[in-house]
């Protein structure tokens, strides 16, 4: 089963906006400032480019799992690319915690850690979107069925398994045989047996 591409770009920006915002949530509390907007839409928009394309079917835990490392290492250089600029402004207004921002060992396990929970998450998310999607492709002749026996109570066209009643003037359900019905042979109905 694969994704038409609504549910692909659904899945997408789900998978970017979380991954900026958990990126972003860092960087704010190992430098003290948020990376401005414009730094976390160029971080997210390749993030979002990639989850399209990696969306075309259910991933495993590991997929998301990678792709989740790879994006929270390119939006940690996307912000660190930003901070030059930060710096300058901070520098400007005179305030001092614009320290750099390395990617130091409780740095990186943090990340890894933000990142396995958020992997985790997601799949979650994954496997109950999917399962969804395929009980609405189960469910989809039977409420195709439906539609037909409601448009034809309010009159719009006739469905095949309507009838009208010649007394009433009123739309009747007649008896359909269903597509998965069982047939069994047996005795016409009505007829006596006792001899």
């Amino acid at each position: 089963m694969s994704a038409s591409p609504a549910v692909r770009s659904l899945r997408a920006a789900v998978f970017a906006v979380l991954c900026v915002l958990l990126a972003t949530g860092g960087h704010a509390l190992a430098v003290g400032a948020a990376p401005p907007v414009w730094a976390q839409t160029v971080g997210g928009l390749p993030v979002f480019a990639v989850g399209w394309l990696l969306g075309g079917r259910e991933r495993s835990l590991t997929g998301i799992g990678g792709a989740t490392l790879a994006s929270q290492g390119g939006l940690h250089l996307t912000f660190d690319a930003a901070r030059p600029h930060i710096a300058m402004v901070m520098h400007g207004m005179r305030m001092s915690n614009a320290h750099s921002h390395a990617l130091t060992p409780h740095a990186t396990a943090a990340h890894i850690g933000a990142a396995l929970l958020l992997t985790w998450w997601l799949r979650c998310g994954e496997a109950a979107l999917w399962s969804l999607l395929r009980r609405a492709v189960a469910f989809l002749p039977g409420l195709a069925a439906w539609w037909q026996l409601v448009r034809g109570f309010r009159g719009a066209s006739r469905a095949p398994g309507i009838a009208r009643s010649a007394a009433e003037g009123a739309w009747q359900p007649r008896q359909v045989e269903l597509r998965y019905a069982v047939h069994r042979r047996g005795p016409p109905a009505g007829m006596s047996y006792a001899i």
